[in-house]
């Protein structure tokens, strides 16, 4: 059968092509993973929901109903939600002088804008390490290939020495196969983190901005 005698030959080449062909395929099932777990922990903290709630609080408080506009953040767990109403309460309502609140805020936004970032760490690991993994296993099937040639003399084959070349040159594109997508994911989280910490900042900003401009 043509599929089990293709599966056959591609599972015998990465076979053939050593160690570095097995560390990438555990380090492509770390990434895969990292990818789909930060995913999941963005939506739950509300990357791409709970903007326009938290817009249309601030813009409430700012028209004079202080009260409404945390009354219609509390219970939501979106994170610009929590920081935002988590502002309002230390500032309009907590009865702290200005300096204070906003330490307090500031220290409430750091412990949940963390979260943002957690994970990025791994997968920057990740990126870096899978071209280089790539690059090890083909220099060591490289070495291999002329260490071949050089055993059989004067009898070489050269289908056999492009062959060992190119099965070792498999695993450079595998590499870089694995470092472009997480890269990419890499980058898209950083985007998402710093979007997310802009937002916060200019929405605690406009708490005490309002705050000093009614006097409290």
């Amino acid at each position: 059968m043509p599929q089990n005698a293709d599966f056959a030959a591609a599972f015998r080449l990465i076979v053939d092509a050593g160690p570095s062909i097995w560390a990438l395929t555990a380090l492509s099932v770390v990434a895969v993973a990292l990818i789909l777990w930060k995913i999941s922990q963005l939506v739950r903290l509300g990357a791409w929901n709970g903007g326009r709630a938290t817009q249309n609080a601030l813009s409430r408080m700012e028209q004079g109903d202080r009260e409404a506009a945390r009354r219609s953040l509390l219970g939501r767990r979106t994170l610009r939600a929590r920081i935002v109403s988590y502002a309002m309460t230390t500032r309009l309502f907590g009865g702290l002088p200005e300096s204070a609140a906003r330490e307090d805020t500031e220290r409430f936004a750091a412990a949940y804008l963390e979260r943002t970032r957690a994970g990025l760490r791994p997968l920057e690991l990740v990126v870096t390490i899978a071209p280089l993994l790539g690059l090890l296993g083909t220099v060591l099937g490289m070495i291999d290939a002329f260490q071949a040639l050089q055993d059989s003399g004067a009898s070489a084959d050269p289908s056999d020495l492009a062959g060992g070349i190119w099965e070792a040159l498999l695993t450079t594109a595998y590499g870089m196969a694995i470092a472009i997508p997480a890269s990419i994911a890499l980058t898209w989280f950083e985007g998402i983190a710093d979007r997310l910490r802009h937002e916060i900042e200019d929405g605690a900003t406009r708490v005490f901005v309002y705050a000093s401009k009614a006097g409290l």
